[in-house]
């Protein structure tokens, strides 16, 4: 499965950079999420990379058969309205596991969102596990795995550097779509 997933990315000219190493346990932060794209390329390229990650969906896409295929695929049902805190769940879960390897969009969305939600952060920062930033970027065609962050709880700074560092490295699909709520700032990007 790996080498099929490398052939169709790269014969749709695509490439990647990764020098995070293979944590048993981490969270995943994937951006820009601006089109249902990103899922498939995201998917390909962490199974073309030798590694397997569980994401999270809304339910209603768990409807059989469809349900069947995204559970094998790693996928995780979300009822967005139910009180029960999904941060605590899967805190409990990483701790329950050898291995737990968590893909989460903090935009929530594919729509223009410059509140990022923060669930991914508090995830990590609970279970004491790194946060892996994957870069999806459409104009060099490039998917990038280059960089972790251990939050330390300083979450304001951290968050930002993060959104800094997508600003710097990724292009969405559809670009007008991606914020960070960075962009009006007057700071270099570093």
């Amino acid at each position: 499965m790996k080498f099929l997933c490398r052939y169709i990315l790269k014969l749709a000219g695509w490439s990647w950079s990764v020098t995070v190493p293979d944590y048993p346990k981490s969270i995943l932060c994937v951006a820009p999420h601006t089109s249902n794209w990103d899922f498939i390329l995201g998917k390909l390229f962490y199974i073309a990379v030798g590694r397997n990650a569980n994401f999270l969906m809304k339910k209603e896409w768990f409807f059989f058969p469809l349900n069947l295929l995204l559970k094998a695929m790693g996928g995780i049902p979300v009822d967005r309205g139910r009180s029960t805190s999904l941060v605590e769940q899967l805190v409990i879960s990483s701790k329950n596991n050898e291995r737990f390897n968590l893909a989460i969009t903090p935009e929530g969305t594919r729509k223009r969102n410059p509140n990022w939600k923060k669930g991914f952060y508090f995830i990590a920062l609970q279970a004491g596990i790194p946060i892996v930033l994957v870069c999806i970027d459409y104009k060099k065609k490039l998917i990038r795995m280059e960089q972790s962050v251990m939050p330390t709880g300083d979450e304001k700074k951290e968050i930002r550097e993060i959104k800094l560092y997508y600003m710097e490295h990724a292009v969405g699909k559809h670009p007008k779509l991606f914020a960070t709520g960075l962009e009006d700032e007057s700071c270099p990007l570093s």
